[in-house]
């Protein structure tokens, strides 16, 4: 799916892990590290250096010699009343970015915290992750990468509101001082932020600029209210799902019961007889598929005129997976010889005093975000505009820009409030704003012009992939009567995550997925042998995040290890009463 392209085009950043990765043959990259790595999937269709082209401004030399990521227009947005508005470079979908963001940039701002408001940015380079230069949401770096980014940014601001007033009050900048909000002069005479903001972002943007010494904080780490709390508590915030455009039609799809499976023959006569149903379009799904989708005016008329069609199915190219006899299958595979990620000699195992033999599955597991996935699409003739929750929105646009024939900067993806995501909304394939539009474009051309709002029903996310896959772990560890590890032979048996996208060819070593094998010995010198088997399965698979239970919560010690241990958690007998 993705043709070969050139490293030099990639950012620099991550071009040193590739070739990291690449010097280090069959090592676990950890979580995070990946989840940067994953960040620039979209960059391998080849389109980064348009997409990387700085944006054109009016700002003075000084300020042009600026990157995208550090002009303060793109971040901060001052009302007349004083009301400042920081624009986020991720996604907000639980984590907490949209406080955490403006607290850090309102520090240095010393804006008036009660005046602080927060909004989600887009594709624009200026919102990509100053570190590796991509845009991104995981791997837990938005502080991180952006601490630095977002403290210079309310410095820079506040330097050129000082100027502003220093104008103004006809005085010197450095006689000048700032507190919530205000600028204050040695006389007694003050301006607030609001009456200066359209001077001061006028004036050339400072390239050097002085932060304060941590002591002086008064925003950073003090617990601080949520800015999206009351919104969320009452029902009041808007998500991507409820985002609506005047004259927006919705569709869903009928999709495959087996993935990759196309329509054999469809009977639709029924479905323009619901009232409220616009079109009913066949359209290209991904992994091959096809399905069909019913536009209305709302979600409910579409989904009775789904109901209301009669599709047959043709399955007979695909695999159909069947749970009871994958698990056989892998049971067997796990005792074969296979790739091997650690090969330390086994006799030991054969003559340990003690010996412990475990097998663990894993099934596979949909994300089962709060939020069903959605993307709404409007399109021009030279251009579209799409809204959704996206953890790369800049990957996420240059793939929609593919599917509609478009070139990238014709393509702007503003990012909505997401109502959590665990992985699903940063899809190695983008099938989610993909498919959306394949639809939209197929409406347009059946002579609906009309934006259209993709939904997909929690049915439909829940059956419609990608899964975290199954795995199964099968152990032998023979033990010293000290309880010294002797020799662990270990199995794992389960889909690579990595095989078929861009990241194969440098972190799949002889076979072996890196995000499989992670955690696996490292650090410690084990004597193991770890073989592991990537079997080839029509399930759609992802990486997927999820919060665990950590032992802490647990009175007992022993009680915490036997839960972390447990392959299943609520029927391994632990008592309830453990838990704090």
């Amino acid at each position: 799916m993705f043709p070969n392209m050139d490293r030099k085009e990639l950012p620099r950043a991550l071009q040193h892990i590739m070739e990291h990765a690449r010097s280090t043959t069959a090592q676990a990259m950890p979580r995070r590290s990946f989840l940067k790595l994953t960040g620039a999937l979209g960059l391998a269709v080849g389109i980064f250096p348009d997409l990387a082209v700085a944006q054109s401004t009016d700002a003075d030399e000084a300020a042009a010699s600026l990157k995208p990521t550090e002009q303060p227009s793109a971040f901060v947005q001052i009302a007349p009343s004083g009301e400042v508005t920081v624009t986020i470079n991720r996604l907000e979908f639980g984590q907490g970015v949209q406080t955490a963001l403006p607290m850090i940039l309102a520090e240095e701002l010393d804006a008036d915290w009660n005046l602080v408001r927060s909004q989600l940015g887009t594709n624009d380079m200026a919102y990509v992750d100053p570190l590796f230069g991509m845009h991104l949401t995981g791997g837990s770096n938005t502080i991180k990468n952006s601490f630095t980014q977002y403290r210079e940014l309310g410095a820079r601001v506040r330097a050129m509101l000082l100027a502003a007033a220093a104008t103004r009050l006809n005085v010197d900048a450095s006689t000048l001082r700032t507190e919530a909000g205000v600028v204050l002069a040695s006389d007694g005479r003050k301006l607030g932020y609001g009456e200066l903001a359209e001077a001061a972002m006028a004036l050339p943007v400072p390239q050097k600029i002085a932060l304060k010494d941590p002591k002086d904080f008064r925003i950073i780490g003090q617990p601080t209210r949520r800015l999206d709390a009351q919104a969320k508590s009452s029902g009041q915030q808007s998500f991507g799902i409820d985002f609506k455009l005047p004259g927006q039609l919705t569709a869903v799809v009928a999709r495959p019961p087996v993935f990759g499976a196309k329509i054999a023959s469809l009977d639709d006569s029924a479905a323009p007889a619901v009232k409220g149903v616009k079109a009913v379009l066949r359209v290209p799904l991904d992994r091959g598929a096809e399905g069909v989708a019913v536009v209305a005016d709302g979600y409910w008329q579409a989904s009775q005129g789904r109901d209301a069609l009669k599709v047959e199915w043709d399955t007979s190219a695909v695999e159909k997976v069947d749970s009871e006899q994958q698990l056989a299958q892998y049971r067997e595979m796990a005792t074969r010889p296979g790739p091997r990620q650690f090969d330390s000699d086994m006799v030991p195992l054969e003559t340990a005093p003690l010996k412990l033999e475990a097998e663990f599955v894993f099934p596979y597991l949909a994300h089962a975000a709060m939020e069903p996935l959605n993307c709404t699409v409007r399109l021009a003739d030279d251009h579209a505009e799409i809204w959704m929750g996206s953890q790369s929105a800049g990957p996420d646009a240059a793939a929609a820009a593919i599917a509609l024939g478009l070139k990238p900067e014709q393509v702007v993806l503003n990012v909505q409030m997401s109502g959590g995501g665990f992985g699903r909304r940063f899809s190695s394939t983008y099938d989610t704003v993909v498919e959306a539009c394949e639809i939209a474009k197929a409406a347009k051309a059946a002579g609906l012009n009309a934006p259209i709002r993709a939904l997909w029903s929690r049915e439909d996310d829940m059956r419609g992939g990608y899964y975290r896959p199954m795995h199964l772990h099968r152990a032998r560890i023979g033990f010293d009567n000290q309880g010294n590890v002797l020799a662990w032979d270990h199995s794992i048996v389960g889909q690579s995550i990595l095989t078929g996208t861009v990241f194969e060819q440098f972190m799949v070593k002889n076979g072996i997925d890196a995000a499989t094998t992670e955690g696996m010995r490292n650090p410690y010198p084990l004597p193991m042998r770890l073989t592991v088997h990537h079997p080839k399965v029509n399930v759609p698979v992802l990486w997927w995040a999820q919060r665990r239970l950590h032992p802490y919560r647990f009175r007992d010690r022993d009680l915490a290890r036997r839960y972390s241990a447990c392959n299943r958690p609520r029927s391994c007998g632990l008592p309830h009463a453990a838990l704090r």
